[in-house]
């Protein structure tokens, strides 16, 4: 675009800017002596054209739905097809989150993500001692298909998406979500929707973790194989970044981590047989769209860039669709805060913007009290209106990637995709995103990068407004979305219902099927299924597992 004559003409211009700039910086200084993104990238205080090399357009930025996919996966973008509108929601028994679904539905939601209890999440049903105090909690309870038929009735599984944050045990939750379509005359090759699936992340940054590594990876590996088989428009798996940054990782450190963790998988999937094209279409990725807007834009730019150079050069993939990186987008839960939060609806919109800027696929917006409570009914009617406002009143939808082009975009976008493909060569120098998690390497960065951040906040020199700054006295909030406890009590009772009206012989045949099943090699999600079918819980399902597997121990990151 520029040849070397103009860029010459360009530098002599910006000398001359620089010098005659002294004067007016000591009338008026800046505010800071360094500025940086949260990633500790310098920002310079303006950007020109010799700040990319424009030679490499093609290579590095290209057109849109083509290689290296910097500018999108679609040729036309969000002009043929908006992003999938999908609110993160569960609560309680799934009767309650049957209704919110209904309600999302009715407010032109366009798909539905489950969120489940944290008893649910690592395989214990709601009678478990440990799920004490916990049902109902952060999602709803799922403790068998009976649970399932409730929470997906009256929503017809051919006509909507769901996603379903679950890892340990994704397989079985699949399962159920297959066992519903069954009883709803879909065919399992007509559903569509993600499961999480990624247990390496949960070592790292969540800690919901079942099994061990390498039957995690046994089981995931499985699930691959099962749903390019059974399950063809389903994503088997979201490599999930955006726990890694709630946890307190840099933007660079969230594309790093989430992508070697990528590889893992797709080196796993390789070693048991499969071919990369045979389940590289359906991988996708989760993001988080943190606070520092330009950033987030070129953060998804460079991600999407990266895992395609990743899937094409070091895995050799051949189906365009294995080399394109989709992935859906949530607002930063941990950037919500419980002082002045109206303040979080207009946090979240500039968030949402930087996702659909960076070319989300798909979308959740936070709730504006999520800091303090479940989200009420009105608060996720406005999250969600804040999407249907960017796509249909900002105007950022009609045309493909309109940020491409600025010197300080593509520069930034170059210098995430640079700093997180030499962590990746040192997540590689480890052995890999398993060996470095086992090693407290990715741990010990997250933590750094946390404990840098919010040194930042308490010295003031981040301000957030209305904690930091800009305080004002507030009224305690009120009439607050809680969890009824007795939702425990019902949970056990609709399980003894269940367990006494079900043929409990066939019930511990399958079970033991299972657990001989996982002692040798054979693919588990046809006697998981068969479990689910039998109306076996997840509790006794991922018990028969842990007879097997075992459970993961983690290893203390303390002392480096």
């Amino acid at each position: 675009m520029f040849d070397r004559k103009m860029l010459e003409e360009i530098a002599r211009e910006h000398k001359r800017w620089s010098d005659n700039l002294e004067t007016s910086l000591k009338k008026r200084p800046e505010r800071k002596h360094d500025f940086a993104n949260t990633s500790g990238i310098p920002v310079n205080r303006v950007y020109l054209p010799g700040d990319i090399d424009d030679s490499d357009y093609m290579d590095e930025i290209g057109l849109p739905g083509e290689y290296p996919f910097t500018r999108g996966v679609q040729p036309t973008m969000y002009r043929g097809r908006l992003w999938t509108m999908r609110q993160y929601a569960g609560f309680a028994t799934a009767e309650d989150t049957n209704r919110r679904y209904r309600f999302l539905l009715e407010q032109g939601q366009t798909g539905l993500s489950v969120a489940f209890d944290l008893p649910t999440q690592i395989g214990y049903d709601s009678d478990h001692p440990l799920a004490q105090g916990e049902v109902g909690k952060v999602g709803v309870a799922i403790d068998s298909l009976k649970d399932m038929e409730i929470l997906f009735d009256r929503i017809p599984l051919d006509k909507v998406s769901t996603s379903m944050t679950i890892n340990a045990p994704a397989a079985v939750l699949l399962a159920m979500y297959m066992a519903v379509g069954e009883q709803q005359g879909v065919a399992s090759k007509g559903l569509r929707g993600t499961i999480q699936n990624d247990i390496l992340k949960e070592y790292s940054a969540r800690g919901t973790y079942i099994f061990p590594p390498k039957p995690s990876m046994r089981i995931i590996t499985d699930i691959f194989a099962f749903c390019s088989r059974e399950v063809p428009q389903w994503n088997s798996i979201s490599i999930s970044g955006y726990h890694i940054r709630e946890a307190g990782s840099t933007a660079v450190q969230e594309v790093a981590f989430t992508l070697a963790d990528g590889i893992a998988y797709v080196e796993a999937a390789i070693h048991a047989g499969l071919d990369v094209d045979e389940f590289g279409p359906r991988l996708s990725f989760f993001f988080n769209a943190h606070l520092d807007f330009l950033e987030e834009i070129a953060k998804f730019r460079a991600a999407r860039r990266l895992w395609a150079v990743i899937m094409r050069e070091r895995f050799k993939a051949k189906d365009p669709r294995s080399i394109m990186m989709r992935f859906h987008t949530q607002t930063a839960g941990c950037t919500l805060t419980a002082k002045q939060p109206k303040n979080n609806i207009v946090r979240v919109a500039f968030q949402a913007l930087s996702a659909v800027l960076g070319g989300t696929q798909s979308l959740h917006t936070n709730s504006m009290d999520e800091a303090f409570c479940l989200p009420s009914e009105e608060a996720v009617q406005v999250a969600l209106r804040t999407q249907q406002l960017i796509a249909h009143e900002t105007g950022v939808t009609d045309t493909v990637d309109p940020l491409a082009g600025s010197y300080y975009i593509e520069n930034l976008t170059n210098e995430i995709y640079e700093r997180a493909q030499k962590y990746i060569e040192a997540i590689d120098e480890l052995g890999g995103a398993a060996a470095a998690i086992e090693k407290g390497y990715i741990q010990r960065e997250i933590q750094d990068s946390a404990y840098s951040y919010q040194k930042e906040i308490e010295k003031n020199e981040r301000v957030v407004v209305g904690v930091n700054r800009f305080q004002v006295e507030e009224e305690p909030p009120k009439d607050l979305l809680r969890v009824n406890p007795a939702v425990r009590v019902s949970q056990i009772e609709r399980l003894e219902r269940l367990k006494s009206d079900r043929n409990n012989e066939k019930v511990k045949d399958i079970l033991s099927d299972l657990r001989s099943a996982a002692e040798g090699s054979e693919n588990l999600m046809p006697f998981i299924l068969e479990a689910v079918r039998a109306y076996a819980t997840l509790g006794e399902i991922c018990d028969a597992l842990r007879d097997v597997f075992g459970e993961y121990q983690p290893v203390s990151t303390l002392g480096g």
